[in-house]
């Protein structure tokens, strides 16, 4: 029997749920994160184990909204190396861009010690979202000068995107949430590559990752994966090594990318500093 297709089934799952406001939901910017990858029938399951100890996010009235992401590292995909080695300090720098309400971020997201993640933003309304701004920079700096000790990279541009949609659901202790991510689609102006229709990538947020969802997926036999959408993309776009990340990406996308296509005449990959990164030509989300 055929697997239903996951976005689908999430909306009809938050459909069902007691609705929260954006304004009633606790930010969880220094959090555990915990990852599981799927299948549509086991979020069913998942869902009727939750029952009516979860709420789902509302936003004018969506309770799933449209994503896109722009993922920004060195010309040596330095952020991507650090993380498929474990460094223990190490960043993600992008863009994201809420197309259903909620404007636009600059977010960095730290990794410290004890497997801890913490998230920092500045508003980027405005902004075209493969731009990297003087007081964007600044921030970055600032940033991983003071919270990692660690000196900002000389040269950032836009690698890659990453558009999908998700639900978010709410523990109603408020110290929890799970985001339910579908229809993920990684592009990076030459070559796109989509995830399967019938999966759903999970991250369970908390304060100590021991909420409640996580008790939940292991009675349900699901164990957790180390991934991340950008490190994911970048193995699936470049096909470079994906080592413990392989049968990940082998099980979670539908086909590896062909042949990446030429450049076109004078495409160059200029630095972002203070400057738009505009010869990455990745399609518009909107589009």
């Amino acid at each position: 029997m055929a697997e239903p297709y996951a976005d689908a089934l999430l909306a009809g799952v938050a459909a069902t749920m007691p609705a929260v406001g954006l304004e009633e939901v606790p930010e969880l910017m220094s959090r555990v994160d915990c990852k599981y990858i799927v299948t549509a029938s086991t979020m069913a399951r998942l869902a009727a184990e939750l029952g009516d100890r979860f709420l789902a996010l509302r936003i004018e009235g969506r309770r799933q909204f449209r994503y896109t992401s722009t993922y920004f590292d060195t010309p040596g995909l330095l952020t991507y190396h650090q993380h498929r080695q474990d460094r223990r300090r190490r960043f993600k720098l992008r863009t994201r861009t809420y197309l259903d309400g909620g404007g636009q971020w600059l977010e960095l997201k730290l990794s410290g010690a004890r497997g801890s993640t913490d998230k920092h933003r500045i508003p980027y309304d405005g902004v075209p979202s493969h731009t990297l701004t003087n007081q964007a920079l600044e921030f970055v700096h600032d940033t991983l000068l003071s919270e990692l000790r660690l000196i900002a990279p000389e040269t950032l541009e836009p690698v890659l995107a990453t558009d999908y949609k998700r639900v978010t659901l709410i523990d109603r202790s408020g110290t929890a949430r799970l985001t339910c991510d579908t229809g993920l689609v990684c592009r990076d102006g030459q070559r796109s590559s989509p995830a399967r229709g019938d999966l759903v990538l999970l991250e369970s947020k908390s304060v100590d990752g021991k909420a409640l969802i996580d008790k939940v997926l292991r009675g349900l036999g699901v164990r957790p994966v180390t991934v991340s959408k950008y490190c994911l993309a970048v193995a699936a776009l470049r096909e470079l090594p994906a080592n413990r990340w392989h049968p990940v990406l082998q099980r979670y996308f539908v086909h590896r990318p062909g042949p990446r296509r030429p450049a076109a005449r004078g495409h160059s990959s200029r630095s972002s500093h203070g400057a738009s990164a505009g010869s990455w030509s990745g399609p518009s989300a909107e589009s």
